[in-house]
C-alpha cells in the first residue's frame, strides 16, 4: 500500500460487488465547451441553478445589506427556536446508526469491492481527514469553547421576567462549584466535537463511497438515493438534492472562512499590532483564497495532501508543546476525567425535548449540528474520495471513534490548560478575552509566546487553504455531474465564490451572525436528506451482503 493516487475518474469495483445496472452515463447531461482558453464541463441544470443563485445572493447582500441582515437574523431565530429538537434528534439517530454498522455483519463489506485495496496509507488518510473535517474550528474553539462553558456553568442560571432562562450555562449549570463547572464545561465541549459531528460526516462519506465505488454510480450526493428513487434520481429530484448539497457546502465553508479570518486577524493584532478591522479581514480572505487557488491548480495530491500533512505536523507540535509547558499532569489526568464526564452527561446533553437551557441548546448545539450538516457534503465526499479499499467497520471506527478521541485530547489540552490558568494561577486574560483572542491569551502565559502564537496563525491560515481547496473540489464534482476530472477553471470559480460569499456576509449583513444564519438555514433541509440517506445506505449494504 502506498500513497500513489488512484487514476482519474471512478475506478471499477474489484472483486464481488452488487453493481447497479442503469442507462445513465456519467456526464451525459453535461454541457462541454470553452470560452477562449478556458474549458468547461458542467452539469445542466445543477451548475446553472447553483451558480446563478449564488451570484444573485452576493449581489442582493451587497445591494441591500440592512434588509439582508434582518432577513438572515430572522431565519436564524426561526430555525434554531423552531427546529432545535429536530437537529438534536436527527444527530442522535446518526450516531446510533453508525455504531450499529460497526457491530453488524455489514461491517465486513469492503468499499470498492471485495478485492479492493486502500489508495492511501493510514498516515496520509488521517492527515487529509482531519484537515478537511475539523481544521479551523479546532483552533478557533480549542480554548474559547471550554472556557465559555466553564464560565457560564460556574455563573449558574438566571431567569428572565417571562420565566425563560437568560444564561448560557449547559443543563443546570454548576453555580459556585468549581470542579463540577470544569467537568460540565468540558463535557459540553466534547459533546460538540465528539461522536455526533463525526457520525454526520461518516453517513455522507459512506453513502458516497458505497454507491460510487461498489454500485458504479457517479460520485454525487444524488447517487445515494438510487435505492429509493430509482431512475428518477437522474431527473429533477436528483437535481434538487445536488443543488441543496452545493448550497449547504458553500455556506458551511463560508462560515468557517469567516471564523478563520477573525481569528487570524486577532492573532496578527496581538503579535504585530495589525488593526482588527473589516478591511484586514477582507485582505486576509482575499490573500488566502489566492493561496488556495495555487493549491487548486496543484491538484489533490500536490495541493491538499501536502498541506494537510504539514498542518498535521504543526498541530501535533503545538499540542505537545502546550501539554508539556502547561499543566501536564493535570491535563493528562483530566483527559480521562473529561471523557468520563462526557459519557456521564451525554444522555442529558443529547436530549432533544423538555430542555430549560434554551440558549445553550439553540445557540450552541443547534448551530453546531447545522454547521456540521452543512459541511457534510464537502467533508463526506472528500472522505469518500480517499477511503476506497476500507471495510465499512474499519471506515466507521477510523472516521467515527478515533477522530472523536483526538478531538477530546485537543480540547482537554487547550481548554484544560486555559481553565487551569484561571483556577490555579488566577490568570483570567483568556477567560475575559473575545472568542478569537482566547487562544493567544492562553499562549501568553506559556514560554515562546511569539513563536507559538505565530504557529497558531499559520495553522488557521493553512486549514483555511485546505478547506477552500477541498470544498472547491467537492462542489465542482457535484456541479460536473460526478466527474472528478473536470476542467480546473471550474474549481477556481468555486474557490473564488467561497471567498466572495464569506466577504459579503462579513461586511454587508451582520458579520459572523449572518454567516451562522445562512449555515443553519441551509443545514435544515439537508438534515432531511441525511435521514433518508440512512435508509438508502442500509438498502445498499443489504444488497452487497446478498452479492
Amino acid at each position: 500500500m502506498t500513497d500513489t493516487p488512484p487514476d482519474t475518474g471512478i475506478p471499477e469495483p474489484e472483486g464481488v460487488s452488487d453493481v447497479i445496472e442503469t442507462e445513465y452515463e456519467i456526464g451525459q447531461d453535461n454541457v462541454e465547451g470553452s470560452l477562449g482558453p478556458i474549458g468547461f464541463d458542467i452539469h445542466n441544470p445543477v451548475f446553472a441553478v447553483s451558480g446563478m443563485a449564488i451570484v444573485a445572493f452576493v449581489f442582493y447582500t451587497l445591494a441591500l445589506p440592512e434588509q439582508a441582515g434582518s432577513l438572515f437574523s430572522a431565519m436564524f431565530d426561526a430555525v434554531t427556536k423552531g427546529f432545535d429538537w429536530f437537529f438534536l434528534g436527527a444527530a442522535n439517530i446518526f450516531v446510533i446508526f453508525c455504531l450499529l454498522l460497526i457491530v453488524t455483519p455489514m461491517g465486513s463489506i469492503r468499499l470498492g469491492g471485495s478485492e479492493a485495496t486502500p489508495d492511501y496509507t493510514y498516515m496520509g488518510w488521517f492527515a487529509m481527514l482531519f484537515a478537511a473535517g475539523m481544521g479551523i474550528g479546532l483552533v478557533f474553539y480549542g480554548v474559547s469553547e471550554p472556557m465559555s462553558h466553564f464560565s457560564s456553568s460556574i455563573g449558574g442560571i438566571s431567569v428572565g421576567e417571562n420565566g425563560v432562562r437568560t444564561d448560557w450555562a449547559p443543563l443546570g449549570g454548576a453555580e459556585g462549584d468549581q470542579e463540577a463547572a470544569i467537568r460540565l464545561g468540558m463535557a459540553a465541549t466534547i459533546f460538540h466535537w465528539g461522536l455526533h459531528p463525526w457520525a454526520i460526516y461518516a453517513i455522507v462519506a459512506l453513502a458516497l463511497a458505497l454507491f460510487s465505488y461498489n454500485k458504479g454510480l457517479p460520485l454525487t450526493v444524488r447517487s445515494a438515493f438510487y435505492p429509493i428513487l430509482g431512475e428518477r434520481v437522474w431527473g429533477w429530484p436528483g437535481h434538487v438534492i445536488d443543488i441543496l448539497a452545493v448550497f449547504a457546502t458553500l455556506f458551511g465553508l463560508a462560515t468557517s472562512l469567516g471564523f478563520g479570518a477573525t481569528q487570524a486577524n486577532a492573532g496578527l493584532n496581538e503579535l504585530f499590532g495589525i488593526p482588527i478591522s473589516d478591511t484586514t479581514e477582507v485582505v486576509l480572505i482575499t490573500a488566502i483564497t489566492a493561496v488556495a487557488l495555487v493549491s487548486v491548480l496543484r491538484g489533490l495530491d500536490g495541493g491538499v495532501k501536502v498541506l494537510s500533512e504539514i498542518n498535521m505536523a504543526l498541530a501535533l507540535l503545538l499540542l505537545v508543546f502546550v501539554l508539556l509547558t502547561g499543566s501536564t499532569v493535570a491535563v493528562l489526568t483530566g483527559f480521562f476525567d473529561y471523557l468520563w464526564a462526557y459519557v456521564e452527561y451525554l444522555p442529558a446533553l443529547s436530549n432533544p425535548v423538555g430542555r430549560e437551557d434554551v440558549n445553550f441548546m439553540q445557540g450552541w448545539t443547534s448551530f453546531y449540528w447545522a454547521w456540521w450538516i452543512s459541511w457534510s457534503p464537502f467533508v463526506g465526499m472528500f472522505i469518500a474520495r480517499v477511503s476506497r479499499g476500507r471495510t465499512v467497520r474499519e471506515f466507521m471506527i477510523c472516521v467515527l471513534l478515533i477522530p472523536s478521541l483526538v478531538c477530546v485530547l485537543w480540547m482537554s489540552v487547550f481548554g484544560g490548560v486555559a481553565i487551569h490558568q484561571v483556577v490555579q494561577d488566577g490568570y483570567t486574560a483568556a477567560q475575559e478575552a473575545d472568542l478569537p483572542l482566547k487562544l493567544f491569551k492562553m499562549l501568553d502565559e506559556l514560554p515562546l509566546t511569539g513563536i507559538t502564537s505565530l504557529v497558531g496563525i499559520v495553522l488557521v491560515i493553512v486549514f483555511f487553504v485546505t478547506s477552500s481547496d477541498s470544498g472547491s473540489l467537492v462542489i465542482d464534482t457535484i456541479t460536473a455531474g460526478g466527474k472528478v476530472d473536470a476542467p480546473v477553471p471550474q474549481r477556481v470559480f468555486w474557490a473564488i465564490f467561497e471567498g466572495a460569499v464569506a466577504i459579503v456576509l462579513l461586511l454587508s449583513a451582520g458579520g459572523l451572525g449572518s454567516l451562522q444564519s445562512m449555515v443553519i438555514s441551509t443545514g435544515l433541509p439537508f438534515t432531511i436528506v441525511l435521514l433518508v440517506m440512512c435508509v438508502a445506505i442500509w438498502k445498499g449494504l443489504a444488497s452487497e451482503r446478498k452479492a
